[in-house]
């Protein structure tokens, strides 16, 4: 018996030290494979919202541009379109001495640009392209982007000429640049973003095939259509053909060029496994790589200065409020906030005023409530009687008319959150628990209310909630909870699945971020959940929100691009080891 056991035992010790051996060599390998990655030594790099901003890739864009910078300084340039040709672009830098030479031979070919930095942190290097001369041959580079690539821009309307011709600009851009610069430097990769960029980069793999290609949509065109046009997405995901869809829609153009993009470039990649699976379904085509969404710490004040910010933040909200509605509000209030883009169905607007009007009648609800919704509509300007209070100073306590929104906007009576409100018969009254703020503005530091940046008044925010339906990935929370506000978002969001991810489970409120299970049907069931968590959080004292707030900030750390910016060296390598495959096929 003891001979037996100890033979037991020594095969169980051989066994461990078999697998710790292997364990060992897999991660020699995943070195190996790491030092022999194909890494590039030049990127071009371009979106409509380089130097413009506009939505959540300019906050992509901005904020890991410090961190490629770092790696190889003034050898990654952003191209983007010149479209404050006669205003002043606080976004952009311009140096007339940069690149000289080169500007004027392209210029000499009929390629305007202007050259410079991007005025936000590392500073890369940007090239601003005029777009307008192209619209002339418009038809002509259409007939050549089918005959190439299949591409069918017949039905093309609205915003697709300007995209594409601001595409169009950009490829050309790459191809003076790269002949002028860089013919004898290996390793070049130009990285587009969303369809909007599609005709460029098709532009490049054919005139400039020694540059590997790379292909990100943020969300799908059809996908966002199909969503917003009340159709559930979800459950039917299987079953939709994107080119049908596209046609039922009338989304052949947008949706022809991303799909055609998606096969050509060398490597294809979206921001999410949600999205991931949709552009498998609606294009045809499974993902090369996912690039997930990351954060730069440096947009977040620490110490006293976040203090300092935040206290001026609540300040100036209460201070707005206090001049619409004539309603005093004391520091206990909580404000809670949504925002994005406007898009009512998509990013879940419509469930977050149903969950503040159920919060509203809600008996245990501890502490009042400020609701904002901050999304850009149809402005037509700052309220004038708005400003005129707000200029003259002091406390109010009579309303203005229509006491629920800051800024005047055409076909008010269309609108789709001042409808709901309406509907709601929200008067902002005095001895309503809930009151609610519509911003229907770029918060870019000059509405002419405000007049302070976003993440300044963020960070005044008690707890911020997006529901969004469809969010590909979800900067919004993201940016709430590097702020430390702690945040509600859905299952259906490409940040609620990380956190969830991150946390192994469902996450909650209690670790800084409640991710809530929504699906095509459940529109009430959220509503109610939410309006249940946001009650329990006003029943936390002080010290249980300082401690939420503070794992908010703790699980947004987790997010910081220096974690995920190994997803775009991976997706570099992709494209360059696809790009040398074809390089080669073709010369033999």
């Amino acid at each position: 018996m003891i001979e037996k056991s100890a033979k037991k035992h020594l095969s169980l010790s051989i066994l461990i030290d078999f697998y710790y051996l292997c364990a060992q060599f897999k991660v020699y390998i995943r070195r190996l494979m790491s030092d022999n990655r194909m890494t590039p030594n030049f990127i071009f790099e371009s979106s409509w919202e380089v130097c413009n901003k506009i939505g959540g890739i300019y906050t992509v864009l901005s904020t890991r541009a410090k961190t490629l910078q770092v790696a190889m300084p003034d050898h990654i340039v952003f191209i983007g379109p010149d479209v404050w040709t006669n205003q002043n672009n606080p976004l952009f830098i311009e140096d007339k001495h940069l690149w000289q030479p080169w500007v004027k031979k392209a210029a000499e070919s009929g390629l305007h640009v202007r050259v410079g930095r991007w005025n936000i942190p590392g500073n890369p290097c940007v090239i601003l392209v005029d777009f307008t001369p192209y619209y002339e041959i418009k038809n002509n580079l259409y007939g050549a982007a089918w005959l190439d690539f299949q591409v069918d821009s017949l039905h093309a309307y609205g915003d697709y000429d300007e995209a594409s011709m601001f595409s169009y600009a950009a490829g050309l851009v790459v191809e003076s640049f790269y002949k002028y610069f860089l013919t004898q430097t290996s390793n070049v990769i130009y990285q587009v973003h969303e369809w909007m960029t599609c005709l460029g980069a098709l532009y490049v793999k054919k005139h400039v095939p020694e540059i590997a290609t790379i292909f990100t949509t943020h969300a799908t065109s059809i996908g966002r259509s199909i969503a917003g046009n009340n159709k559930p997405l979800y459950e039917y995901l299987w079953a939709y053909n994107g080119i049908q869809m596209s046609q039922e829609l009338n989304m052949e153009a947008k949706h022809s060029v991303e799909r055609q993009t998606a096969h050509h470039v060398d490597c294809f990649t979206t921001v999410s496994d949600v999205t991931g699976r949709e552009c498998e379904e609606l294009l045809d085509k499974k993902c090369d790589a996912i690039l997930m969404n990351g954060f730069e710490a440096d947009f977040v004040p620490k110490g006293v200065e976040f203090t300092q910010k935040r206290r001026k933040a609540r300040k100036k909200i209460f201070q707005v409020a206090n001049a619409l509605t004539g309603h005093v509000y004391s520091d206990d209030t909580l404000i809670v906030a949504t925002s994005g883009r406007y898009e009512f169905k998509n990013k879940g607007i419509d469930v977050f005023l149903e969950s503040m009007r159920r919060t509203l009648y809600d008996d245990q609800l501890r502490n009042p409530i400020l609701a904002l919704i901050q999304v850009p509509g149809w402005v037509s300007g700052p309220r004038q009687d708005l400003m005129e209070r707000l200029h003259k100073g002091g406390t109010f306590t009579t309303s203005l008319w229509n006491p629920v929104i800051t800024h005047d906007i055409h076909e008010e009576q269309n609108d789709n959150v001042l409808c709901k409100l309406r509907e709601s018969n929200v008067l902002n009254r005095p001895e309503e628990r809930v009151h609610f703020i519509f911003v229907p503005c770029y918060l870019d530091g000059n509405d002419g209310i405000f007049d302070m940046p976003y993440y300044d008044l963020l960070i005044g925010d008690d707890l911020a909630i997006y529901p969004s339906y469809y969010e590909p990935w979800g900067y919004t929370p993201l940016e709430a909870i590097a702020f430390h506000v702690p945040t509600i978002t859905t299952s259906l969001s490409g940040f609620g699945m990380w956190a969830n991810k991150v946390k192994g489970t469902q996450s909650t409120l209690a670790d800084g971020v409640e991710v809530i299970p929504r699906n095509d049907y459940n529109f009430d069931e959220v509503a109610d959940r939410i309006c249940r968590t946001t009650v329990e959080y006003s029943a936390y004292d002080k010290k249980e929100r300082d401690a939420i707030r503070h794992r908010a900030a703790r699980l947004s750390e987790k997010a910081l691009w220096k974690h995920f910016i190994k997803y775009y060296y991976d997706a570099y390598d992709i494209a360059l080891r696809n790009a040398a495959k074809r390089l080669n096929a073709t010369n033999k």
